[in-house]
């Protein structure tokens, strides 16, 4: 296959993960994001592994998604150590490339397990940033040394781009999502104060408010616990 073609074949593929991934509004966050790796394994030449994974501490390290075992056992073997490709990723440089494996230096804990453990000797590693106090790493993996080219950075940066924005869109319908819920809580809350005490919204609302501050409980949990004691069948 010519460069030509196979640059349309990329551009074809990023394209249409874009699409499926705009229309992704009823799927779960880990199904977008399997779109994501394994759209990365299809369209990076080179690529035969791939996992997204995500760090709220320079030692921690979760997989959020991988294409298989292998990927999974590798940022194991990093949270063992507390170094490696995708923590660095995340936390010291935006993309960390291995072009192999048995020859790097910098994480002399991971790499001697690394090298026995799994068959990955070419390793690229895309920082993701997915929340305020929230880091992850879009990681690329394969058998062969070397076999990641330099222009292969870009195309795994949009991978890596694809995957945060999912991230980010999922965490703002969960906010929206929880914001209704507490808006409509409170409004049950309100109501049976309204019907208890024969006031208006405004005297209930601020009656839930001073309630809220001499007990020193948050608003919607005060709000929560008054309809959960009224209608205890509503929590069971």
């Amino acid at each position: 296959m010519s460069d030509e073609s196979l640059d349309r074949n990329i551009h074809r593929g990023i394209a249409e993960l874009a699409r499926r991934l705009h229309s992704a509004k009823d799927r779960s966050l880990d199904d977008v994001l399997r779109d994501v790796v394994e759209g990365a394994v299809a369209n990076v030449p080179g690529a035969e592994s791939a996992s997204i994974s995500v760090t709220t501490g320079r030692a921690e390290l979760k997989t959020q998604i991988a294409t298989d075992e292998l990927a999974v056992r590798h940022n194991q073997i990093q949270v063992i150590h507390g170094e490696g490709p995708c923590l660095a990723a995340a936390w010291d440089e935006p993309i960390v490339r291995v072009d192999d494996l048995s020859t790097e230096t910098r994480w002399p804990a991971y790499t001697p397990d690394a090298l026995a453990s799994i068959p990955f000797r070419s390793i690229l590693s895309f920082r993701l940033y997915t929340a305020a106090e929230t880091l992850g790493s879009l990681t690329l993996y394969s058998r062969a040394k070397g076999n990641f080219a330099e222009d292969i950075e870009e195309i795994g940066a949009i991978f890596a781009a694809h995957a945060a924005n999912a991230w980010i869109a999922s965490e703002r319908n969960i906010q929206f999502n929880s914001a209704l819920a507490s808006r409509d809580i409170i409004g049950q809350a309100k109501g049976m104060i309204m019907e208890r005490f024969s006031i208006d919204a405004v005297q209930a609302f601020e009656l839930l408010r001073r309630l809220s501050q001499d007990s020193n409980v948050k608003l919607v949990e005060l709000a929560t616990q008054l309809v959960e004691t009224d209608h205890p069948s509503a929590s069971e």
